[in-house]
């Protein structure tokens, strides 16, 4: 439903509206979806955003696809430089999730004008000065090859709007002593629910 209590979407025959939204909020809940940052850079504008609407949606070329809210400062700064980031990020870290729900507006930078920190918390540039946090287990930088949005009903603009990226460049922590393996972190770690 959307904030005018109208069913967004096709509405199977037969079916109550306000059953169906709960019904079909409840199975894409469900899906399995991880908790990463999505970085964005254009010019000194930079930023972080919690992100769970990240696939993988090709193996030649390696494209990654990732969905942002239409209105969001990431999808400007996206559009504008062409690219973004993906911090994986341990189970351990869910908490930093929360600092970047919202635009960042705390930026520090090193004497020669690199980002080093986001809303207090360190993080590097990578392929061009895009930023990923310090402390990702993991992290994929992108190209973007094409921007989708998939239009909403009687040709509105969708929620969201996606991007498909070519991976120019990854990297990860380096493992720690013992080799455990990182847990990635997911939605169901947290009590955030996004979605549906």
């Amino acid at each position: 439903m959307n904030g005018r209590g109208d069913l967004v979407g096709p509405l199977p025959e037969d079916r109550d509206p306000e059953a169906y939204d709960r019904l079909r909020r409840r199975v894409l809940w469900s899906l399995p979806t991880g908790l990463y940052l999505v970085g964005s850079r254009s010019g000194d504008r930079v930023n972080l955003m919690t992100c769970n609407l990240v696939v993988q949606v090709s193996t030649d070329p390696k494209v990654v696809a990732v969905s942002v809210e239409a209105g969001s400062a990431t999808r400007g700064l996206i559009n504008d430089g062409g690219a973004f980031t993906v911090c994986l990020l341990d189970r351990s870290d869910r908490a930093v999730v929360r600092r970047f729900v919202k635009p960042v507006t705390d930026v520090d930078r090193d004497a020669d004008g690199r980002v080093v920190a986001l809303q207090g918390e360190p993080v590097t540039e990578v392929a061009g000065g895009l930023p990923v946090l310090a402390t990702a287990a993991g992290w994929i930088a992108c190209a973007v090859r094409a921007t989708v949005d998939p239009g909403g009903p009687a040709g509105e603009p969708a929620s969201h709007v996606l991007f498909l990226g070519e991976v120019v460049d990854v990297g990860e922590r380096p493992p720690d002593p013992g080799g455990a393996p990182v847990e990635v972190l997911r939605m169901e770690d947290t009590r955030m629910n996004y979605g549906g």
